[in-house]
């Protein structure tokens, strides 16, 4: 599970960018090529964090509830707290399904922060065979929607991890929750990065291939 978390968190789809050359006086400018790296998992465990406080928010209502007088009002309000604490079988599902919309929400969302699109026109750069302006933004969006899927997917399956465990093994196990899974790995692998980049300002060999 680690291993696999490790190399969706670290995928990536990288596009060729070009750089156009300008001339000023008799200088000539640009004319280099790079990438844009977009990220397989570019939401981070925020989807997780949304899609849990989501399927909680109605069974912390129906507690309040659970004693009413009213038999009918008393026997719906369990029935919610039971479908959305977790014992329930659709609970898995809908945490899943939840996950996987909220993936791609908040992917959206960071795409259009970053407007990439408009920051290689700034600069002068342009995607190889698209055309720069709205053609490039539409490639940009597609590919984010086609490698996003693969994200979205392996949080969603990390979600339902526990529940897995649980339905096969008929027990409760000790299993470290899919944010914490996700949190550990992310320090981990912040922390490889800051080593690497001080290895190599102080001219010795980083050791991230």
């Amino acid at each position: 599970t680690m291993f696999v978390i490790v190399v969706v968190q670290e995928g990536e789809r990288r596009i060729p960018v070009q750089y156009g050359k300008r001339v000023r006086g008799i200088k000539m400018y640009g004319g280099g090529s790079t990438h844009i790296p977009l990220r397989v998992n570019a939401a981070g465990m925020i989807p997780l964090i949304f899609a849990q406080s989501i399927l909680t928010f109605p069974a912390v209502i129906a507690n309040f509830f659970v004693n009413s007088e009213n038999a009918a009002v008393s026997q719906f309000a369990q029935g919610v707290v039971n479908s959305f604490s977790g014992q329930s079988p659709w609970y898995g599902l809908l945490y899943f399904l939840a996950v996987v919309g909220f993936t791609y929400f908040y992917t959206d969302v960071i795409v259009q922060q970053q407007d990439l699109p408009g920051a290689l026109k700034r600069q002068g750069g342009f995607i190889p065979g698209i055309r720069p302006g709205k053609r490039t933004a539409d490639y940009i969006n597609s590919v984010y929607r086609r490698i996003t899927l693969v994200g979205a997917l392996f949080l969603g399956g990390v979600a339902v991890l526990p529940f897995i465990v649980d339905l096969f093994l008929k027990t409760r196990v000790l299993l470290i929750t899919s944010s914490g899974l996700l949190i550990v790995v992310g320090v981990v692998l912040d922390t490889m990065r800051q080593l690497e980049a001080q290895l190599l300002m102080r001219h010795y060999e980083g050791f991230i291939k």
